[in-house]
């Protein structure tokens, strides 16, 4: 998961075709910050739905909400993809790229296994890994094989997909460098067309296991990112405006119950994600309206990763005092829910400002020291 860099919302920022010079940062895109927040926010509601805090009427609202919050997920990989092209350095190494991303996502990632492995040891009745598997946890490949994918903190699937996803990102990089818009756009389509496949060919059954963890049938979605980032650093995205794009993207949302559940349901949002994205970002270089720059949102996308790793351990410390699937009445279910997520939105703060932040500068730092 990445960050898109923040700059003050009033002021419009310049297109990134009028950049002087090739080695310029590019502008920042605050909307993107706080978009993430509402992926987030997806993820941790279908969380609250798969523990059942709700029945009655209660659960079928949640349900309704939130039955699709999976896509959350979908969106993060979209989002990586673009903010990682959209800040990708001219002639950077990949080693230092790689560099940049352990500092990005390890600290905070081996903070909430060590989580994860206290209450492994405290609480009882929680799921104790072997040896290799904590292993293939912590070094982020667990992904790979189904019945490792949940190991530990369980929300840590998808950032073995994200280092997949980083190995093959020079590459990808140094191809779409090479790519005019039309070739970025037939990327992109390609990109499309491949996720289609892939959840035909799931929800038909094709495959041993389900494909949904599985960071190479996940890596489309990061390329359809990267193109789309790569057609507005050229001036070419002609996609809808801001407004167009959140409705196609809620529209999408809303089909997914309608269809096989896992790999299909990237299916129906893909195209509205993909969308919403260079959207958002083409506001904010332009100084369009843009909801998701509000400073709030921007601070809570910034706390987004750390809330992610950290939420769905919450939920399952919180079985032990709640009991497992309580189906509690709509007002009892939402005072837990919200009290379950004022301790995760804490814990993230706690994580960003006390992990995340500082040891990303002194990884960061060490690095430049070795290079100078």
């Amino acid at each position: 998961m990445t960050t898109a860099t923040q700059a003050p919302p009033t002021a419009p920022a310049a297109a990134p075709s009028t950049r002087s010079l090739p080695s310029a940062p590019a502008p920042s895109l605050p909307s993107l910050t706080g978009l993430r927040w509402m992926a987030a926010l997806l993820v941790f509601g279908l969380h609250v739905h798969n523990f059942r805090y709700f029945g009655g009427t209660g659960g079928r609202i949640v349900s309704w909400g939130f039955e699709a919050g999976a896509s959350g997920v979908s969106f993060f990989f979209i989002l990586s993809g673009f903010v990682l092209m959209w800040s990708a350095r001219p002639g950077d190494r990949a080693a230092r790229f790689w560099w940049r991303r352990v500092a990005r996502i390890y600290p905070v990632h081996l903070v909430t296994v060590a989580l994860a492995l206290v209450m492994v040891c405290t609480l009882p009745r929680q799921p104790r890994p072997t040896l290799p598997q904590g292993l293939a946890d912590v070094f982020l490949v667990h992904s790979w094989w189904r019945p490792w994918w949940q190991t530990l903190d369980p929300v840590s699937w998808s950032l073995a997909c994200e280092a997949f996803f980083y190995v093959a990102f020079p590459l990808l990089a140094l191809v779409l460098r090479r790519l005019d818009g039309r070739g970025a756009a037939a990327l992109a389509a390609l990109a499309v067309l491949t996720v289609l496949a892939l959840a035909w060919t799931d929800a038909h059954h094709w495959w041993a296991q389900p494909i949904s963890s599985f960071p190479a049938a996940r890596l489309p979605e990061f390329v359809l990112g990267a193109a789309t980032a790569r057609l507005v650093l050229l001036g070419r995205w002609r996609g809808p405006g801001l407004e167009a794009s959140l409705a196609l993207a809620i529209i999408g949302y809303f089909l997914v119950p309608q269809v096989t559940a896992e790999y299909a349901a990237i299916a129906c949002t893909i195209t509205g994600f993909a969308l919403l994205i260079p959207a958002a970002a083409v506001a904010d270089l332009h100084g369009l309206p843009s909801l998701w720059r509000r400073r709030r949102l921007v601070r809570l996308g910034e706390l987004s990763f750390a809330f992610y790793m950290v939420h769905l351990l919450v939920l399952r410390a919180g079985t032990h005092l709640l009991g497992t699937r309580p189906r509690f009445h709509l007002f009892t279910g939402a005072a837990v829910a919200v009290a379950a997520f004022t301790v995760a939105l804490g814990l993230s703060w706690l994580l960003y400002e006390g992990v995340e932040r500082p040891a990303r500068r002194l990884l960061l730092r060490t690095a430049r020291r070795r290079t100078a």
